[in-house]
């Protein structure tokens, strides 16, 4: 290999890094976070694609950043299109134009947390079973059933898609707390509430 040329190993490296696309996430008050989000014509477009790739190098350098992190809606990195993604444990996907089609019987409150005000928990009331479905990207449909915190993660993202955030939502009295705080008098596993029949 002559002085100066790239073997094909760290061609690859300088792509990667080159295509690597962690951009900014747009804090509370930004007007885009208040948008309702157009659906995606074609799934299966670069433009998805970039943009998914977008998100979830966006998600992974959070989740360094603030230790927390399981999705990201596109919104939050200024692209006011209907495309989450999700990344938790094995499980990752990207969702466009993502559907809560039902949900249960049952009520959960959440302490809720977002990138958008990463340093804020909002306690909520979620929809413990839900049935999810989207478009994935190669343009095949797919149905989840949710339960519990999955259920709630989905439902905190498709509420982005709509312009609505989490303090939009607070349940009950005193249901604000920087997550610090909150950390030094309860244990992570308080975050989420037993289910209960809904209200009505």
């Amino acid at each position: 290999m002559a002085r100066g040329q790239l073997h094909d190993g760290q061609k690859g490296a300088i792509l990667a890094r080159a295509h690597m696309a962690a951009r900014r996430i747009r804090q509370l008050g930004d007007p885009i976070l208040r948008v309702r989000c157009t659906p995606v014509e074609d799934p299966k477009s670069p433009a998805v694609r970039l943009l998914s790739d977008d998100l979830r190098d966006t998600l992974r350098v959070a989740k360094k950043k603030y230790d927390m992190g399981r999705a990201l809606s596109a919104p939050q990195i200024g692209a006011p299109v209907r495309v989450v993604l999700v990344e938790t444990g094995k499980f990752r996907a990207t969702m466009i134009n993502p559907e809560i089609t039902d949900v249960g019987s049952e009520d959960f409150l959440v302490w809720d947390d977002c990138f958008s005000f990463p340093n804020l928990l909002v306690r909520v009331n979620r929809a413990y079973r839900a049935s999810l479905s989207y478009t994935d990207l190669k343009g095949k449909k797919v149905t989840m059933e949710l339960e519990g915190p999955m259920a709630e993660l989905l439902q905190h993202e498709l509420d982005h898609l709509d312009g609505i955030l989490a303090i939009d939502q607070p349940t009950g009295l005193d249901p604000f707390a920087y997550k610090a705080e909150w950390e030094k008098h309860h244990k992570p596993e308080e975050r989420y509430g037993p289910p209960r029949p809904r209200e009505v």
